[in-house]
């Protein structure tokens, strides 16, 4: 090795090594935000390409890409996708189905992703966004909205209940014994015949028997 270079190099191996600075390099590099994709397809027959094209264009660094039926509560990517967020991070999707099969689903998804203190774009509903004050705001109306469909169905099934009740319909599970069975089952049963025996004549358990009231 040239006298030169042997000198440079000893001289390099002796210089302090700054390693406050080394460590607030490794904290800029760890604390990015980044910008996460989600692709998804139904079946297998059906390709991710296209939104995985539409989200690397969108900026999106790392992807999830999964094939599940939307109507499947559990779908792994996603979840994996959710756990990797961080404070500041960005989820991306191409169009809110490929996130959430109904309302109350995309809200809770959004929801998650708001307590890691990240935020949500949808590339094909541009209301969707929620690092924007006017998407915040958007996304809470419908919140709202979703919690008043809600309140109108609670409302109209218990009036519902209430007005079939006054007609004199039964709610609940329909009785195993009609009124003509209960009296033969009781005859039986008061003239001595064992509940076991009433029990399998009328094909329920004998505990129904027993607990027939005179």
């Amino acid at each position: 090795m040239p006298p030169d270079v042997q000198n440079l190099r000893l001289s390099f191996q002796n210089q302090p090594i700054d390693k406050k600075g080394l460590f607030r390099c490794e904290s800029l590099v760890q604390n990015q935000p980044m910008i996460f994709g989600y692709a998804r397809v139904s079946t297998d027959g059906q390709s991710v390409d296209a939104q995985v094209k539409q989200l690397r264009a969108a900026g999106a660094e790392k992807m999830f890409k999964e094939t599940a039926s939307g109507a499947k509560t559990e779908r792994a990517e996603l979840a994996r996708a959710l756990r990797r967020l961080d404070d500041g991070d960005t989820l991306l999707v191409t169009r809110l189905d490929r996130l959430a099969r109904s309302t109350r689903d995309l809200l809770n998804t959004l929801a998650q992703i708001a307590e890691k203190g990240a935020g949500f774009r949808s590339l094909g509903d541009a209301w969707a966004d929620t690092t924007t004050p006017h998407g915040r705001l958007m996304l809470t109306v419908l919140g709202g909205l979703a919690e008043f469909e809600r309140e109108l169905i609670r409302a109209r099934t218990g009036e519902g209940r209430e007005r079939a009740k006054a007609r004199g319909v039964h709610m609940g599970r329909p009785p195993k014994l009609t009124k003509h069975q209960k009296k033969e089952a009781l005859k039986r049963r008061d003239a001595g015949e064992p509940t076991r025996e009433i029990a399998r004549m009328f094909n329920v358990s004998h505990s129904t028997i027993s607990r027939l009231a005179t």
